[in-house]
């Protein structure tokens, strides 16, 4: 018994003297790399008030600040050692260049808005700082040569005002949540309810300022063809610190029309859901009608499918009326569903705020409290009509499960027109529409996370038989690490290959391999789903 007591103590003080061991150098790694931080910038921008540690006071809540999805607030997973939030580009370049010398590995965060909590947390024990790119949100519109410089910490609702107030006929292609980040929206492609008409929001990137990782700052020109197409789609963060895209600005109409319309008899949505698979993608390039599904339950309590098509169109209400009796009465759009308004107050009714909330609601970076709470989000891409019997299969399943929503957004349009090769998003021709599978839930904890992304992965599943195939595409703002993660270890090429096939096909995912071979061969800039350089033998994260 004493022996065994003995045993137990003395594997006790052994841990202890491991965790303090770490702790130690971690925290003198943190130090070094602080005073080299303190001597590499630029004396005329000090780091003085810019580096947060968990012995600052503000640590926490700069932490937490922009962790959009709440599953992520008690996470077990890896923390930041510090966290960094630059002012000026020389912070930027003096964080690239210390690190890489006290090898220290970085995480860069924008908005906040990635699904897996990629950009602030890690699933490696060594210690990582956060360059929280916050501060650096200027928006420089030009309206004379229908321009606009964004800085990636900036808004989308940011960017949206800012060039409404230059202008009520441009606009600017993106996402409809006004709370994402520039950065981190264009890192996957970044598509909205006018990605029918102009395109995804990269497609209109002509310029780009990035940190590459020998802390040089540089623009197209002195990047080059090859690393600019890679920034505009293909996960920014592989590839260097992005600091600012320059955008060309798209023509918008002085007054749009949008509806919302929603739908709860079943046989009725199956049917409009039937003719919305055969219509949709094919309308108008100036008219986007998503189509979402939830489970509601009715007066009985009995479980049933709401449907609901917010829209936008880039046009007025009597046009609207007329394509829509041509080509998809089965809706039943009515003049009193449609609302005209100019752009910039339909990016706020398509983000949920009621119609006539005064467009300044689009500054804040506060997310809206409907969105604050735990979810899953997964992708799909549609290439052929789902049937009806297919459709109630899907709201079968819903059913059976809890907190289901099912989204498809079309595609078609200016999409056909662009090549796959041309970004690396290469989700273009003879796609019908983009599936986001969400799963949301009020509990708190692991087990009730367990549980639902569980739920979301049957979901996901029950649906292979309606999606693409070899490979199953994904979307890769929509970041999932169901669909692989990377190690960085021996075969960093080949695990890479599990999530890159579904984010950007083969030709593309090859290509990204060799810019990042080309520009950051040591794989300094990684995360558990970054893309590789060949032959990388890092150490497995």
């Amino acid at each position: 018994m004493a022996t065994y007591l003995n045993m137990t103590i003395n594997l006790i003080l052994s841990l202890l003297l491991f965790l303090i061991s770490t702790k130690s150098s971690a925290d003198h790694l943190t130090d070094t790399f602080t005073e080299c931080l303190k001597n590499q910038s630029d004396p005329t921008f000090p780091v003085t008030g810019i580096i947060y540690t968990p012995a600052n006071s503000s640590f926490s809540s700069t932490f937490h600040a922009y962790i959009r999805n709440p599953v992520f607030d008690n996470s077990t997973r890896t923390k930041p050692s510090l966290i960094i939030t630059p002012l000026h580009v020389s912070h930027i370049q003096a964080a690239v260049i210390c690190a890489r010398k006290h090898g220290l590995q970085m995480r860069v965060r924008s908005g906040g808005h990635d699904y897996e909590g990629l950009s602030y947390l890690s699933y490696s024990p060594s210690p990582f700082f956060i360059l929280d790119m916050f501060n650096l949100r200027s928006v420089d519109v030009n309206i004379e040569q229908e321009t606009v410089w964004v800085q990636i910490g900036a808004t989308l609702g940011e960017v949206y005002y800012r060039i409404a107030e230059k202008s009520n006929v441009h606009g600017l292609p993106g996402g409809v949540c006004p709370t994402v980040a520039v950065g981190g929206h264009c890192s996957g492609g970044g598509y909205g309810n006018m990605v029918r008409k102009f395109g995804l929001t990269v497609d209109l990137i002509f310029d780009a300022l990035l940190v590459d990782v020998n802390g040089a700052l540089l623009d197209r020109a002195s990047m080059g063809e090859e690393l600019f197409w890679a920034i505009t789609g293909g996960g920014g963060a592989s590839f260097g610190v992005i600091l600012a895209f320059g955008f060309e600005l798209a023509r918008v109409p002085p007054k749009v029309t949008v509806f919302n319309v929603k739908r709860t008899s079943e046989e009725n949505i199956t049917n409009i859901a039937y003719k919305w698979f055969q219509v949709a993608h094919k309308l108008d390039n100036e008219l986007f009608i998503r189509m979402s599904f939830d489970v509601v339950n009715n007066t009985e309590g009995m479980k049933n499918i709401r449907a609901s098509f917010p829209s936008l169109f880039l046009g007025n209400s009597t046009r609207l009326l007329s394509l829509m009796d041509n080509s998809f009465p089965e809706l039943g759009l009515n003049e009193s569903d449609c609302v005209e308004m100019s752009w910039i107050e339909s990016t706020l009714v398509y983000a949920e705020f009621p119609v006539g909330t005064p467009v300044e609601a689009l500054l804040s970076r506060v997310q809206q409290p409907e969105r604050d709470r735990p979810f899953k989000i997964k992708s799909d891409f549609l290439k052929e009509p789902i049937s009806r019997k297919g459709l109630k299969s899907i709201f079968k399943k819903m059913k059976e499960l809890e907190n289901q929503m099912v989204t498809f957004s079309p595609l078609s349009g200016r999409m056909e027109e662009i090549s796959e090769f041309a970004k690396p998003f290469p989700h273009r021709a003879g796609n019908i529409a983009m599936i986001e599978y969400e799963t949301y839930w009020n509990q708190t904890g692991t087990k009730a996370a367990n549980k639902y992304r569980e739920f979301s992965r049957m979901m996901q599943e029950h649906m292979t038989p309606y999606v693409s195939k070899n490979p199953r595409e994904a979307f890769f703002n929509y970041r999932d690490l169901d669909n692989g993660v990377n190690h960085h270890g021996m075969n960093s090429y080949e695990e890479g290959m599990v999530y890159g096939l579904r984010y950007f096909k083969e030709v593309n995912y090859n290509r990204l391999v060799m810019v990042k071979t080309m520009v950051d061969p040591d794989n300094f800039f990684k995360d558990e789903q970054s893309i590789p350089p060949l032959q990388s033998s890092y150490e497995v994260i």
